[in-house]
């Protein structure tokens, strides 16, 4: 029996978990804790506490997630000043071997941690087991990774996708993209400032202002609300989520747009993902918005979009796509991780 240790570490919240293991792959929790980030200057102080109340043994192995990337087993959160070293936690915590995994990547190794009631299967495709896996989820950003097997195992690979260009493919894609430009004056348009939770924001605002649908009172207050707190760390409001909702719902014809044009773009960056990885090993759709809107999803042009590629068409409509329905599928993927070291 070998104890592990987990963690989904972010700039607001973070998640520890004690797993048990026999053979790396059926994993047992035995304790799991959430924190507020910003109350610890340090993860080890935080962990200390954590085993501590879980009254056990010290785990032989660790891996955490992190909301930021990795560079030589280190790790600098970007709305946290702490800075994470795998030497220096293994010191300090007395636990064998740790690793700093991308909180994306941990997605990759958590999918083969998923249950069937897990996943959504938004396309069946005609899966090949051999084939390379592409990840992509909107949430805060938008993260984009891929696996490729090798021997018996799959290797995971983050990859900073989100950031290329945003592509649009008609008239008023092309009127988002200025709209874009001109109001944070900069050259260019990365498809994160689209196809994310800002991106809902930011494609509310520019309906909104070309003045394409009536704004309700209700969201124009959350709306502005959020818009006056520009800066602060943490909001008082989520708009994203606001917008969301009212478009699930039906109440709110500017969110009902939003949402449209949102899940159009974001439908349309998965088969470019595709294209690239031909990943007839599943594309799977993680991140925190596509469960909050399963409904508008499954009932647009999502997979419209994604499969829209010209004379490429039927190689798309042969990907098998899922949406991932666990929000702790990184929590599981970091623990897989561990059982690997």
């Amino acid at each position: 029996m070998t104890l592990l240790l987990a963690g989904d570490i972010g700039g607001t919240k973070t998640i520890l978990r004690l797993v048990e293991t026999l053979d790396s792959s059926e994993l047992h929790t035995i304790f799991e804790e959430s924190y507020h980030s910003g109350d610890f200057l340090d993860l080890v102080p935080m962990v200390q506490q954590f085993l501590v109340k879980a009254n056990t043994l010290t785990p032989q192995k660790a891996c955490f997630a992190i909301a930021g990337p990795v560079v030589n087993n280190t790790a600098k959160l970007t709305n946290l000043v702490w800075f994470l070293d795998t030497e220096r936690l293994q010191q300090e915590l007395g636990i064998a071997s740790i690793s700093l995994i991308n909180d994306f990547a941990a997605v990759g190794y958590g999918i083969f941690g998923l249950q069937p009631q897990d996943l959504l299967t938004l396309q069946a495709g005609k899966l090949k087991p051999e084939a390379p896996i592409a990840i992509i989820g909107a949430g805060t950003g938008l993260g984009q990774g891929f696996l490729i097997k090798q021997g018996d195992r799959y290797q995971v690979f983050p990859s900073e996708g989100g950031h290329a260009d945003f592509a649009p493919r008609n008239e008023l894609e092309f009127q988002l993209l200025r709209y874009l430009l001109d109001k944070h004056d900069i050259q260019r348009i990365s498809v994160e400032r689209v196809v994310s939770g800002l991106g809902i924001v930011a494609i509310y605002q520019f309906l909104r202002d070309r003045k394409l649908a009536t704004e309700s009172p209700e969201i124009a207050q959350i709306i502005r609300s959020w818009e006056q707190e520009a800066g602060k760390p943490e909001k008082s409001v989520d708009p994203g989520a606001a917008i969301g909702k009212a478009a699930l719902q039906g109440s709110d014809r500017l969110s009902e747009q939003t949402l449209q044009l949102f899940i159009d773009a974001y439908g349309a960056e998965a088969g470019n993902l595709a294209l690239k990885l031909l990943p007839y090993g599943g594309l799977y759709i993680a991140g925190g918005i596509a469960p909050k809107i399963l409904p508008l999803i499954q009932n647009s042009s999502f997979l419209l979009s994604f499969t829209q590629k010209g004379r490429m068409r039927p190689l798309l409509e042969e990907i098998p796509v899922y949406i991932i329905l666990n929000p702790q599928v990184g929590l599981i993927g970091a623990a897989l991780c561990a059982a690997r070291l």
